[in-house]
């Protein structure tokens, strides 16, 4: 029978309802009929915890007096964008310090949130309203007022795997790629991955409530280089990046433990962000969607020492996390993830946790995403039309 969100936000207030993660729910499945977890189950959680680049932190300093219209900032001397008002600024999680190419906004984003003081320096040209130049001092968490996450793109539905078949090492956002094809990156959890699980987004739209860091937060669109249209296979799955989410949430109240800062040698500076989503078991399709295993689940196989990434194969999320993946030439590879399923493991219990107490509760999407939507690349003027 059919559920609606309203019903299970009803069991959940009345301590009834039945919350099982994504992992446990595919294996449910192997012994027991989608029909019948369809109707048992309520809700599964799905998370991921991984490299995700285009994140971002907003931030409000409050005013200094007399007042200062910030034109340049630093924050331990990573810069800041300077075009928000006053005194509001938007610092990128892959912003590099000036000083310290291995230190950079994901650095300032964990820092703030562990509650450790962060150098402002900002200076501006002066005005009648705002009449400081330059002020030098010391900002957290607790003396700023503002400050909460604002990620552009996140939860990569399916994230291609990496390799190299060149003669010499790459150093990519991938991680270290040996030559000639001596190792194989990813950078999905697989079966637990919120997207594999509702690869349609019937359930996560505009309002959808996750876990974000540690705390709860919502998606707010979808994510830059959404792409709903690539080549699916038989289970609905893409064959490739898919969709994306952007998300935001309140940094005051994250916890280092799900938001971490990463130096990658030779390309720079990235940021691991913690994403659950609980998608309701609404149906029967729905459900069997829930049910996807890792062998179920394909991925291409890009050679990231070519220009443009061509594919040289695919594999299953069962291969990849085996830590062996046979190419299609026959030579067997070894594979290593860039994000952690331990991580996203513990991430999928705790909000099962949190909905089973009634502290979390679902929400219905407000505004659903499209299901035609396809990534352009950058056109050159000589190229383009004027």
């Amino acid at each position: 029978m059919a559920k609606s969100v309203a019903q299970i936000n009803e069991k959940i207030k009345q301590g009834k309802v039945v919350v099982v993660t994504a992992e446990e729910f595919t294996l449910m499945a192997q012994h027991t009929s989608i029909e019948v977890l369809a109707d048992e189950v309520d809700v599964v959680t799905t998370a991921t915890f991984g490299p995700m680049c285009s994140s971002s932190a907003v931030i409000n300093f409050g005013h200094w007096s007399p007042g200062i219209r910030m034109e340049e900032i630093t924050l331990n001397g990573v810069s800041a964008y300077e075009g928000l008002a006053a005194v509001d600024t938007i610092i990128g999680a892959t912003a590099e310090s000036k000083f310290d190419p291995t230190y950079g906004g994901a650095n300032v984003i964990e820092d703030l949130i562990a509650g450790k003081d962060v150098r402002l320096v900002a200076r501006g040209k002066g005005t009648d309203c705002y009449p400081t130049k330059e002020i030098d001092t010391w900002i957290n968490k607790d003396t700023i007022n503002e400050f909460y996450l604002f990620n552009p793109r996140n939860s990569y539905q399916n994230y291609a795997a990496a390799t190299n078949s060149t003669n010499k090492i790459r150093n990519t956002y991938m991680g270290i790629l040996l030559p000639r094809c001596s190792n194989i990156t990813y950078s999905t959890s697989g079966e637990l991955s919120p997207l594999l699980n509702d690869p349609y987004l019937r359930t996560i739209g505009l309002g959808t409530r996750i876990f974000l860091g540690g705390t709860e937060g919502y998606v707010v669109w979808n994510g830059t280089q959404y792409n709903t249209t690539r080549e699916r296979n038989e289970h609905g799955i893409p064959l490739g990046g898919g969709a994306t989410l952007a998300v935001i949430g309140d940094a005051k109240k994250m916890s280092t433990d799900y938001i971490r800062s990463a130096y990658y040698e030779k390309y720079g500076i990235s940021m691991f962000v913690g994403i659950g989503i609980p998608i309701p078991v609404l149906d029967v399709e729905m459900a069997r969607h829930l049910a996807i295993s890792n062998r179920q689940i394909d991925t291409m196989i890009l050679d990231y020492g070519i220009e443009g990434h061509p594919s040289v194969g695919r594999t299953t999320y069962a291969e990849l996390q085996s830590g062996k993946v046979t190419l299609p030439d026959g030579k067997e590879v070894k594979s290593a993830p860039l994000s952690s399923l331990s991580m996203a493991r513990e991430i999928a219990k705790l909000l099962q946790e949190w909905i089973e107490e009634g502290s979390f509760f679902l929400t219905e999407a407000v505004h659903m995403f499209p299901q035609d939507s396809f990534v352009k690349t950058m056109v050159s003027r000589e190229e383009g039309t004027r």
